[in-house]
């Protein structure tokens, strides 16, 4: 059964009311929150949340028939700034302890950049960043651990940390965490050169790292001049959805699948496009 979402922050900001009505209008299952990114009043420095506020959003949503599928705290895990790396890993820490009073597992992030921007950094490749990933991350999975949540690891071919298959493999083997899991998102993970392999690059993600993937991303692109272009809405450009639909009902039925790329116009007619592809 194909379980979809959105990313809430697509949708503006507001009160948690004002997005989960919002949110609401489109018969979507779960959502996505970024709590900075939706509610103004929320900032992006550790110490705002509670689990009296955690409850309220997750009654909110849940009263639009709404779970709340992943927290979003994107940080940068590598961040060339001691300071802000700080702060970033103290807010991630913070999310894992009050994301089941969010009646959510799941704390979503990158790997990060050597850039304090997660742009493209030669840098974020080399060795002694990824063993400085893998500390952050092994810091992160202690908080997880005690309080029974999730740290979901997306991976970005090209410019991120963690950027090829192998890499998220030797990330969690190296932290060796159960509550370290992938988020898994084929498009971001495609080589910009490889798109052509599609299928035979699902299929190896789900060989390598399969067992530890606890939600999907979903978006699109097109190919062009042999290289992969734009974060498009789902169904609009070459993504196999059908083949990675079909992948998901046999290995991992009602999996979180987030739609990126969304919006008010667009969102009926990619849901009912990808609901189609799942037939």
């Amino acid at each position: 059964m194909l379980n979809l979402g959105l990313r809430a922050h697509d949708y503006g900001q507001g009160t948690p009311a004002e997005i989960a009505a919002r949110l609401g209008q489109y018969n979507a299952s779960c959502v996505q929150l970024a709590p900075a990114k939706s509610f103004p009043f929320i900032g992006e420095q550790p110490g705002q949340l509670s689990p009296g506020f955690a409850n309220q959003v997750r009654d909110t949503f849940a009263a639009q028939g709404i779970s709340i599928a992943v927290l979003g705290c994107y940080i940068n895990p590598i961040h060339p700034d001691p300071v802000a790396k700080e702060q970033a890993l103290q807010r991630f820490e913070e999310h894992l302890r009050f994301a089941r009073d969010f009646g959510c597992a799941i704390v979503g992030t990158e790997t990060g950049s050597k850039n304090g921007d997660c742009t493209f950094h030669p840098d974020s490749q080399k060795k002694e960043s990824f063993i400085e990933l893998v500390d952050a991350v092994r810091r992160l999975a202690d908080t997880a651990e005690k309080y029974g949540t999730i740290v979901g690891i997306e991976g970005v071919a090209h410019h991120h940390t963690v950027h090829t298959y192998e890499k998220m493999l030797e990330l969690l083997e190296l932290v060796d965490s159960p509550n370290v899991q992938v988020i898994y998102d084929p498009v971001n993970f495609f080589p910009l050169d490889q798109c052509h392999r599609q299928q035979a690059l699902m299929d190896e993600a789900f060989d390598l790292f399969g067992d530890r993937i606890v939600a999907i991303h979903s978006k699109d692109f097109v190919i062009k001049d042999g290289l992969k272009h734009g974060d498009l809405p789902s169904g609009s450009g070459d993504m196999d959805h059908r083949y990675l639909f079909e992948k998901l009902q046999k290995l991992k039925p009602g999996i979180h699948t987030i739609l990126e790329s969304t919006n008010p116009d667009n969102v009926q007619g990619i849901l009912q496009h990808l609901r189609q592809c799942a037939e």
